[in-house]
């Protein structure tokens, strides 16, 4: 299976550039600058408000795991509140803004540019994604519009590649854990030509903590072993004085267990991207990629202990790619046109077995799939009148998109008699035009006040449309009638810099998400619950953030207060919170890092409850955890390095199904060392 990314990057990142002229004396015009990155943010950008993580943060992780500094940015959350070593991959889903969960993603999740989610199921594959190898993080809550901007209902996170100054030639490190963990990298990085080769390799395992509560336990539970790795292979290359070309490769595979002996998963992938950057007088950035996909499942009868359905194979390719223009249109004026494209297809082949009978026989075999295509073209304008000192930015931009949802079939076939029912799914289209408008006022050196107002759309997952699953006791139906998301949205902000190295801001919204889909449980069976659009999720709330740099310490902290109602005039739910939104989010950081010497980093991080089901009678209980890292130069490159993750051993609820729970990770100590990182 191959899956193939290829990067474009609308991120900003710092100015950490590998410069080279081989054949020119200094200071030649043809002298050519390899970065590796993408072009620079539009001067709008900062009217949509964002979280931008740095690189000293991510290095900073506990757990090592990207999904954890994520939720330094109060509001992210995955479908479950467990980790991607102990959650099911397909739950893990990335939405901002307390829209609800369904374990698809209502964020945009770029990597270089290149969307990264699961193309069948919408999933983000977290233990593929390695904070150090990345240089900067920017998180963007509310819809988006850019390329790709089709999907980012909740925002988008842009996660960018590592740059060749950021890169050690050599770096390596080697964790040993709680629970006879082990996380063991390395990555090698080496000029080539006028440019640069970077290869990198990371594999963890554990024997897991038990998810189970102890009192629920029986002699089929076992803990949340995980087992996985990925590699990355990365090269940029210059082609003339302006412009380069970007490469990536990535393989991964993780496999993991959960709650019973024998209820294993797996997911894997193949994903390769190419990129063109070119920074002269007509700015470019064109990318395409390829991602193939797999994933398998078991699940165990929670009574008998028995395989009850076999999600074997679950192969899914993406395809996709985009070009983006800047024309010279003068100094007041970033104009931004392209085109960009994605296609996505895939294929359930799950096996239903007899749980109930020793002999453990199948019963049915079944086959869904379907395809996806949506193909946009996008205007976006950034407009710095003159004469007001740059004081003033107004950013405004629109997207027209055509979907198609193509091939959608459902089949089953009697294991016993062979006979089958089968059902072929009208194939449908239709245009969806979106679009934003915002405005950044700097009324000083330390005032700066913006606005926005957005609108956006997502299409339901091929997931979402063909696949049931089973969590017991509830069984969840697919649905391929479902319709596509639409939000609209508002927000306003302030950016405050009192001192030097001190920001402070603070955004309201108001966000709408029509015929939004939802996990919504049957009025006549408890246990069933089945994929449906509700009339709305209307979502309000603040968002507050500070960050300071005073010498060597440096702090962060990030609020959200989310007020999310469900509108849906004659359910039972009307009115009710969203399943999966917490009303309060907050995390605090606070790190002291001298250029020499030991460093410590330590994060705070608070969830309210929030609840498992559309009909709030399952409730997951407010978290607060802790979390430690600290490092020990001992010379030559070489750290010695400790890390802890919840060290109050908060007992932190993931799910809760009538009593039948899972638990998150309990208190984890690792020590270690790392060489050039």
């Amino acid at each position: 299976m191959k899956t193939v990314i290829l990067h474009a990057i609308l991120l900003s990142v710092p100015t950490l550039a590998f410069a080279q002229a081989p054949d020119d004396a200094p200071g030649e015009a043809s002298q050519i600058i390899v970065t590796g990155a993408g072009l620079d943010l539009p001067p709008g950008t900062p009217a949509y408000g964002s979280v931008v993580i740095d690189r000293q943060r991510l290095l900073d992780s506990a757990s090592g795991r990207i999904e954890s500094v994520l939720a330094d940015v109060a509001g992210f959350q995955q479908f479950r509140r467990s980790d991607s070593r102990s959650s099911n991959p397909s739950n893990q889903g990335a939405t901002l803004r307390a829209l609800g969960g369904n374990a698809s993603s209502r964020t945009l999740v770029l990597l270089d540019g290149v969307p990264i989610a699961d193309p069948f199921f919408g999933y983000i594959p977290f233990s593929a994604l390695v904070p150090e190898r990345l240089s900067v993080v920017r998180v963007t809550r509310g819809g988006g519009i850019g390329a790709f901007g089709a999907g980012a209902v909740a925002g988008t996170i842009e996660l960018a590649s590592a740059t060749r100054a950021q890169l050690p030639d050599f770096s390596a490190s080697a964790f040993y854990g709680s629970r006879d963990s082990t996380e063991v990298s390395a990555g090698l990085t080496q000029d080539l030509g006028g440019g640069y080769v970077s290869l990198s390799a990371r594999w963890d395992r554990g024997d897991g903590f038990q998810t189970t509560p102890k009192d629920q336990r029986v002699a089929a539970t076992v803990p949340a072993a995980y087992d996985g790795w990925s590699t990355n292979l990365r090269a940029v290359a210059p082609i003339s004085a302006t412009s380069e070309l970007q490469f990536r490769a990535t393989l991964f595979e993780d496999n993991r267990t959960l709650r019973f002996a024998g209820a294993d998963s797996m997911s894997q992938g193949q994903d390769a991207s190419i990129r063109y950057i070119n920074r002269g007088a007509w700015q470019v950035d064109a990318l395409a990629y390829i991602q193939a996909r797999n994933f398998s499942n078991i699940v165990i009868s929670s009574s008998t202990f028995r395989k009850s359905l076999d999600q074997r194979n679950t192969p899914s390719t993406g395809i996709g790619g985009k070009i983006e223009i800047r024309p010279p249109v003068g100094p007041d004026h970033v104009l931004r046109l392209g085109v960009d494209t994605r296609f996505a297809t895939g294929d359930m082949y799950e096996d239903a077995f007899n749980a109930n009978i020793a002999a453990n026989p199948r019963t049915f075999l079944r086959h869904a799939g379907g395809d996806q295509w949506t193909t946009g073209v996008f205007a976006e304008d950034d407009w710095t009148p003159e004469g007001l000192g740059g004081k003033l930015v107004l950013t405004g931009g629109v997207r027209g998109d055509r979907w198609s949802i193509r091939n959608g079939f459902y089949q089953e076939v009697n294991a016993t008699t062979s006979a089958a029912t089968s059902g072929a799914f009208a194939d449908r289209s239709d245009w969806e035009l979106s679009g934003r408008v915002g405005a950044l006022y700097r009324a000083s050196n330390a005032v700066a006040l913006r606005a926005a107002a957005y609108s956006g759309f997502r299409l339901p997952t091929l997931n979402e449309l063909y696949r049931p699953f089973v969590v017991f006791p509830i069984r969840t139906e697919a649905n391929a009638a479902l319709r596509p998301e639409k939000l609209k949205g508002v927000e306003a902000g302030i950016d405050l810099t009192p001192l030097a190295g001190v920001t402070l801001s603070a955004t309201a919204f108001y966000n709408r998400l029509d015929d939004a889909i939802a996990n919504v449980t049957d009025p006549l069976i408890a246990n069933l619950r089945k994929r449906q659009n509700v009339d709305r999720i209307v979502a309000k709330g603040v968002e507050l953030t500070a960050a300071a740099a005073l010498g060597d310490i440096r702090l962060s902290a990030s609020y959200a207060y989310s007020h999310s109602t469900v509108r849906a005039p004659g359910a039972a739910f009307n009115g009710f919170t969203p399943a999966q939104s917490p009303r309060h989010a907050a995390s605090a950081t606070v790190a002291y890092s001298p250029a020499s010497g030991p460093s410590l980093s330590t994060t705070l991080r608070y969830v309210a409850k929030q609840y498992e089901d559309d009909l709030q009678s399952d409730i997951l209980p407010d978290a607060l955890t802790l979390d430690a890292v600290a490092r020990l130069p001992i010379g030559h490159g070489v750290s010695l390095v400790a890390r802890g993750e919840n060290l109050f051993d908060e007992t932190v609820v993931t799910r809760n199904a009538g009593g039948s729970m899972d638990l998150g990770t309990p208190r984890t100590l690792w020590i270690g060392v790392s060489f050039g990182g």
